[in-house]
């Protein structure tokens, strides 16, 4: 498929390290028809780089946000601003191939047109990243203590070798693709999510729909990770735990008892503050490199 069919819709923040790269890729993949990126308070000169983009190529428009509403808030934005028949919500650090996008429609057409879809994510070493294949949360095992908790349903989902197209129950928002029609039904990404979540709920909103969820392990795609996060570890932090709260009362607390929604949000936010000495002891660790 080479006709142009796709928006591809870029959230940055404090992305100058990447998002160059990024969009010289996605300037050159097969199918783009629109890109957007929208832009979330950047101060590290990511917008200057944005608009030289936009200057070179007329598909390239952008959205300048004053502060930073969040990740779901300008995935809405950017898809509300381009007309396209699908759309692919790109991180600022995830470099595409050519035929990235071209080889995805291929597998959305072969599941009836109507699913989204994520690809084989790698960092520089060829690693995958676990956050491309996963199933929904499992908050049962974080209510068995941090001891016990992996005695629970993973979240991440090992790579079945044997399928170009595994099924699974979530992709990484890093990268997305759906069809434009499907998003709308689904009313966007929820943007009650400010970082975090935000793509697991949409997942399973998507399934709850009728659609498909999964993943092209055939199609790979370099993702740097967390470029724009790393210098905010507690922010990010402490909205990834607000999250995973939003998504159990969104999806599992109407059908739990009070005692059982208490315990999860105890459960949840223990996680958070177990996690808090090791963020700064990587914290003191930066400071002295």
């Amino acid at each position: 498929m080479s006709a142009a069919t796709v928006a591809a819709v870029v959230v940055s923040h404090e992305s100058a390290s990447s998002i160059d790269a990024c969009l010289s890729r996605l300037r050159t993949a097969v199918g783009v028809a629109e890109i957007r990126v929208v832009d979330n308070a950047s101060t590290d000169g990511t917008l200057a780089i944005v608009q030289r983009h936009a200057v070179a190529d007329a598909r390239l428009r952008f959205i300048a946000n004053p502060d930073n509403p969040g990740f779901a808030v300008a995935c809405n934005q950017g898809a509300a601003d381009s007309a396209a028949p699908w759309l692919a919500f790109v991180n600022p650090d995830c470099m595409v191939e050519a035929d990235s996008f071209e080889r995805l429609l291929r597998h959305a057409e072969a599941l009836g047109g109507t699913a989204l879809l994520g690809a084989d994510l790698v960092d520089e070493a060829g690693v995958r990243d676990g956050a491309a294949r996963r199933n929904d949360p499992d908050f049962a095992a974080m209510l068995r203590g941090p001891w016990r908790a992996g005695r629970g349903r993973p979240l991440d989902v090992a790579a079945d070798e044997t399928v170009a197209l595994q099924p699974v129950e979530a992709v990484s928002g890093a990268l997305m693709l759906m069809p434009r029609a499907l998003f709308e039904r689904i009313g966007g990404f929820d943007a009650g999510y400010r970082l975090h979540a935000e793509d697991l709920d949409l997942c399973r909103r998507v399934r709850m729909a009728g659609a498909a969820v999964a993943v092209a392990n055939d199609v790979r795609v370099l993702h740097l990770r967390g470029v724009s996060s790393r210098s905010r570890p507690f922010f990010v932090e402490w909205h990834k735990h607000r999250g995973l709260w939003r998504y159990f009362s969104r999806f599992e607390a109407p059908a739990r008892g009070p005692l059982l929604r208490a315990g999860v949000w105890l459960a949840v936010w223990a996680r958070w503050l177990a996690r808090q000495p090791g963020i700064v002891l990587q914290s003191l660790r930066d400071g002295a490199g």
